[in-house]
């Protein structure tokens, strides 16, 4: 993967008391290169629904999922499901494995063969708006 065109300062902040010190600015950081450990097999993907929101992940949010790691249970995959695509966790359930949403009004989909599941990569960052209305920007 190409260098980012857009190198950002990399400020540090205290999230307890403010530091006395002066000079926040230690460095320039580039998203992708932070964000993105295996170019060839990352994609991003905008979540849709609320199915995930007890793990932090709402709709709207940017996920940076990866091809190469190996699903196991407790991290969050991007799976098809009878062709429409989801993003759960992996979980044991009883013997076997399920699709577990991170909200009680969704119901798990047990990995039993019986509906055609490939899971398409594990999610390994979420980018999340704390501004109201996502994180599309607006002009002034």
């Amino acid at each position: 993967m190409p260098p980012s065109t857009l190198a950002l300062p990399l400020v540090h902040a205290p999230a307890g008391f403010p530091s006395p010190a002066e000079d926040y600015i230690d460095q320039r950081l580039d998203l992708a290169e932070h964000l993105v450990r295996n170019p060839p097999s990352t994609y991003f993907l905008r979540v849709q629904g609320d199915s995930m929101r007890g793990a932090g992940i709402h709709s709207g949010d940017l996920l940076v999922v990866d091809r190469s790691v190996e699903p196991r249970p407790g991290h969050v995959v991007v799976a098809a499901v009878d062709g429409e695509l989801t993003v759960k966790r992996l979980k044991r359930l009883g013997r076997g494995l399920a699709l577990a949403p991170e909200n009680p009004d969704y119901p798990h989909v047990p990995l039993d063969g019986e509906r055609g599941v490939e899971i398409w990569g594990v999610a390994l960052h979420v980018i999340h708006s704390l501004t109201p209305g996502g994180s599309r920007w607006t002009s002034r």
